[in-house]
C-alpha cells in the first residue's frame, strides 16, 4: 500500500507539468485565434473544404460497409474459413476480416473495427495490440484518387503508393506478431447481429466517425498552419534540410501533423522524392490521425508509445519502396 502511495505522489509532477504544458497550448492557440481570426478562420474552413474534396467522399461509404458487416454477423462470419492462417501467423482469427475492411476504408476505419470487436468480446486487449498496427491503414480511394489522381496528377503513382503503404503495414505487423507471445485464443464469442435496426445504426455511425474526422482535419490544419506562421518546427525543418530541398522539408512538417494538407504540399513542391515523401506521410498519418486512431484504440487497451513506433516503422518501409520504384 505504501509503494502504491508512493508512485502515485512520484507520478504527480509530471501529470501536473503536463497538464500545465497543454494548458499553456491551449491558451496560446486560442489567442493565435483571437488576435488573427481573418487568417486562422479561413484556415478551419480551408481544412474543411480539404475534409469535403478528399476524405469524405472516399471514407464514408466504405464506413458504413464496414458497420453493416459487423453489425449483421456477417463479418464474424467471415472470418472463420481463414482462422487456421491466421493462428499459424499468431494472430487472432478475426485479423483477416479486419485487416480487409480497414485496407478498402482507410483512417481511421480499421481502429473502429477492432473497437467494436472488442467491445463485443470477440478480441482481448493483446489481441487488439497485435491488430492496431496492421489494421492502420489508408484506403484506396484516397491514395488513388485523391492523393494520386487529384493532388500528384498520377494514377500509377497512387498505385504505387498503395501496393508499397500495404506491403509496409503487412509486413512489420506480420513480424511484430510472429516474435510476439502467443497468447491463448479467447472462448469464441460471435459478434451477435444487432438487434434493432443495423441499417439506421450503421449509417448513423458512419456519419458520426466520417464528421468527427472532418473536425479533427480541420482543426490539424489550423495547428499546422499555426505552427508555420511561428516557425514552431524550425529546429526540425533545419535538420530536414541537410536531407531534403527546403520545400519538401515543409511539406513533411506539414504532413507530419495534417496528413492530408502535407501531401498536397509534396505535390505541389515537384520534389524528385515527393513520392516517397508521401509514402511515408500516408503510412505514418501524422498527428491529426493517430489522434483519430487513438480514440478508439486506448479504449481498448492497446499501448499507445508500441502503436506510434510501429507506426513510424511502418511509414520508413513504405519510403524506401517508394524509392526504389521510382530509381
Amino acid at each position: 500500500m505504501k509503494a502504491e502511495t508512493a508512485a502515485k505522489v512520484n507520478s504527480r509532477p509530471a501529470e501536473n507539468l503536463g497538464s500545465i504544458l497543454l494548458c499553456l497550448a491551449l491558451t496560446a492557440f486560442a489567442a493565435a485565434l483571437i488576435v488573427c481570426p481573418e487568417r486562422y478562420v479561413n484556415c478551419c474552413l480551408e481544412g474543411f473544404a480539404l475534409w469535403a474534396e478528399c476524405v469524405l467522399p472516399s471514407l464514408f461509404p466504405f464506413m458504413a460497409v464496414n458497420l453493416l458487416f459487423i453489425k449483421t454477423g456477417l463479418a464474424d462470419r467471415a472470418s472463420l474459413p481463414l482462422v487456421r492462417v491466421t493462428r499459424a501467423l499468431n494472430m487472432p482469427s478475426s485479423a483477416a476480416v479486419c485487416f480487409i475492411l480497414s485496407i478498402c476504408s482507410g483512417y481511421p476505419a480499421g481502429s473502429r473495427i477492432i473497437s467494436e470487436f472488442h467491445e463485443a468480446g470477440a478480441l482481448s486487449p493483446r489481441d487488439c495490440d497485435k491488430l492496431a498496427p496492421l489494421c492502420s491503414t489508408s484506403g484506396p480511394l484516397f491514395i488513388i484518387g485523391s492523393v494520386g489522381l487529384k493532388m500528384f496528377g498520377d494514377k500509377a503513382l497512387g498505385f504505387k503508393l498503395l501496393a508499397a503503404h500495404a506491403a509496409a503495414v503487412i509486413a512489420v505487423s506480420l513480424v511484430r506478431c510472429l516474435l510476439s507471445k502467443k497468447s491463448e485464443p479467447l472462448p469464441p464469442r460471435p459478434v451477435k447481429a444487432t438487434a434493432g435496426n443495423a441499417l439506421y445504426e450503421s449509417f448513423y455511425g458512419a456519419t458520426v466517425s466520417v464528421a468527427v474526422a472532418g473536425g479533427f482535419i480541420a482543426f490539424f490544419y489550423v495547428v499546422g498552419q499555426l505552427a508555420a506562421d511561428f516557425n514552431l518546427l524550425l529546429p526540425l525543418k533545419k535538420l530536414l534540410t541537410l536531407f531534403l530541398d527546403p520545400a519538401s522539408a515543409d511539406a513533411l512538417c506539414l504532413g507530419l501533423i495534417e496528413a492530408t494538407s502535407g501531401c498536397r504540399a509534396l505535390a505541389a513542391s515537384g520534389s524528385p522524392y515527393s513520392g516517397a515523401l508521401a509514402g511515408f506521410i500516408v503510412t505514418f498519418g501524422g498527428v491529426s490521425i493517430l489522434a483519430q486512431q487513438l480514440c478508439y484504440l486506448t479504449k481498448a487497451g492497446v499501448s499507445v508509445p508500441k502503436f506510434v513506433l510501429l507506426k513510424f516503422v511502418q511509414a520508413l518501409l513504405c519510403a524506401l519502396i517508394m524509392f526504389l520504384i521510382s530509381l
